[in-house]
Parts: C-alpha cells; sequence; structure tokens
C-alpha cells in the first residue's frame, strides 16, 4: 500500500518513549498507508538496536551528531510519500483514531495548512496545546496571566471548546502538515536548532493565506519536555537563542527592545531568588537560580552557540 501520511520522528538519546511513540502509530486504527520514518540525532542509548529490532517496518535515519530538529525534520521529509506530513514527538503517544480524525478534518477543509491536536498529560489533563505568534507583549509580559484574562486572543489549555479552532499557532508535538504546503514553504527553518520551527512554520503559511487549526478532538499523550528535562539549562539556553532568533526574522526593529526587558527580567529574578536563597539557609529550591544563573553566564559571555543543547 502507498504511503497517505508520513510520520517524522526525530530522536536523540530517548530509546523508550520512543518505542512508546511507534508502538501507538502500530497500534493504531485508520485506513491510511503510513511511511514511519525516524531520524535519530546522534543517540547513543540503543536505539538503532531497538528499531531494528521491534519495529523494522521503519524507515530508520541516523546522524553521527546531533543536527537538530529543523535539518533532521527536512533531512527526513526528502523520504517522504503521500499528501501529508505527521511530525510527531518521540514523548507523544497517539489514540487509535488520533490520525484518522486529524486526516478527516484536513480532507474536509482544503483550507487548512496544519493542524495539531489536544494533548494530555499522563492523568489525562489538558496541556496547553495552541501558541499565539511572540511578540513583545507574550514575551515581556506573562502568558498565563494573559491566558487568563483574554482566553479567547490567548486561549490555553483554560480554553474549552469542542469545535476545531483556527489559531495563530499550534503546540508541534503533534503537527500535520499538507505535504504540499511543506513543499513550498520549504521545509523548515534551519536557522532554529531547537525551540520555534513549528510557530515560525505556522506564521509562514499564514502569510500565504492558509489557516491554522486546533482540533480537540484529536488526542494525543505527550510527556511535554521529558526529553528537554534532562538538560533543563542548557534547554532553556536554546529556547533563548530561538526566540532571540525569530524576532530578529519577523520583528528586527522590535529585537533590541525585547533583549533590553528579557535581560532587566532576568537580572531582577536572579537578584530575588538569590535573596530568597540566602535567606532560608539553601532551603529554597535553587532548580530555578541554577537555571537563570546559566542563561545569565551565557549572555555575559556574548551568546556563544557552543553553550546549550549538545551537538555532538
Amino acid at each position: 500500500m502507498n504511503a497517505n501520511v508520513s510520520i517524522i520522528i526525530v530522536s536523540f538519546n530517548t530509546q523508550l518513549l520512543l518505542e512508546q511513540a511507534l508502538t501507538s502509530i502500530e497500534n493504531s486504527r485508520d485506513p491510511y498507508g503510513k511511511r514511519v520514518i525516524v531520524f535519530d540525532n546522534g543517540s547513543k542509548d540503543g536505539t538503532e538496536k531497538m528499531i531494528k529490532k521491534k519495529f523494522p517496518w521503519v524507515l530508520y535515519l541516523r546522524s553521527p551528531t546531533n543536527l537538530g530538529f529543523s535539518k533532521a525534520v527536512n533531512q527526513a521529509a526528502q523520504y517522504s510519500q503521500g499528501d501529508y506530513l505527521l511530525l510527531l514527538n518521540s514523548d507523544a503517544r497517539l489514540e487509535k483514531d488520533s490520525i484518522q480524525k486529524a486526516v478527516e478534518w484536513m480532507e474536509d477543509h482544503p483550507s487548512c495548512a496544519v493542524c495539531g491536536a489536544q494533548l494530555l498529560n499522563e492523568d489525562g489533563t489538558f496541556q496547553n496545546s495552541i501558541a499565539n505568534f511572540p511578540n513583545l507583549l507574550t514575551e515581556l509580559g506573562n502568558k498565563s496571566m494573559l491566558r487568563r484574562l483574554f482566553p479567547k486572543k490567548f486561549p490555553g489549555k483554560e480554553y474549552k471548546t469542542e469545535r476545531p479552532l483556527a489559531v495563530e499557532s499550534v503546540i508541534g508535538a503533534f503537527l500535520l502538515i499538507r505535504k504540499k504546503i511543506w513543499d513550498e514553504l520549504k521545509g523548515l527553518d534551519e536557522r532554529y536548532f531547537f525551540f520555534f520551527e513549528e510557530t515560525d512554520f505556522c506564521l509562514r503559511a499564514t502569510k500565504k493565506g492558509y489557516f491554522i487549526y486546533f482540533l480537540p478532538q484529536v488526542k494525543v499523550w505527550h510527556g511535554q519536555g521529558k526529553t528537554a528535562k534532562k538538560q533543563q539549562a542548557e534547554a532553556r539556553i536554546e529556547y533563548w537563542k530561538s526566540r532571540y532568533k525569530y524576532f530578529k526574522i519577523h520583528h528586527p526593529f522590535k529585537y533590541w527592545i525585547l533583549r533590553i526587558g528579557l535581560l532587566l527580567r532576568l537580572f531582577i529574578s536572579l537578584f530575588f531568588e538569590s535573596l530568597l536563597y540566602l535567606v532560608t539557609f539553601g532551603k529554597y529550591s535553587n532548580t530555578r537560580l541554577k537555571t537563570n544563573s546559566k542563561i545569565a553566564l551565557w549572555h555575559l559571555k556574548g551568546m556563544p552557540d557552543n553553550m546549550g543543547l549538545s551537538k555532538d
């Protein structure tokens, strides 16, 4: 059977999570032919052996080093087939009908370029599955507060809807994309190593006149950063890098306002976190303090590219 949907999963030392993701694809109940492509970004945890033993039907591609998410997906997409690309995180698991519900929506709504799912925590509670395009308000303000005060403009997990919703962007743990639009936009922007790739893609699709939809009827279990939590400070530095790149590309005149505002907020946070740590004689959890200290150090060193997630 020819593939109607090509599923791309990028993995970097996530063998156990990846096995669960592939099992959920294997158990999927839908009428579509699927080509599943795993791009291994230089894992050293036995990922290749596991795939060849348990999932021989998977097309396994490997880089000796960590290329980052965008480059890995773009390379994997060259081997794709069919009308749709599904970008699936290695820490995500599908419901049996996730793919069918998403593809059926896309078939019925040709103006939709990208759709995302309702992401779920392990206990079944909702995760934030919708993202606004970043601006000075979202990045310098309090996103949680914005979602609570203006749920229609900044929809989050608190915004309950049973109907598909046109949105600015969706969280990329489950991203179903029309292949012809993927080709038209030439894939993901490889200037992003990790984070903001899907937001950038959704923005470019929107500028072409296409629509992005959040589909609440499509449920996907998501580990929400389990891979990044292994290197929390490094992942946060990578997030800051991508945020700066996004503004340089799409809002160059606001870039310096963003930098100054974020640095002021960072050093104010560091001051109060350090003070709290001292007055509690070290009893205050210093995880956030350590993370913010490393981000501050990265800035003080001139934001070198070799700080952040490992490329080896």
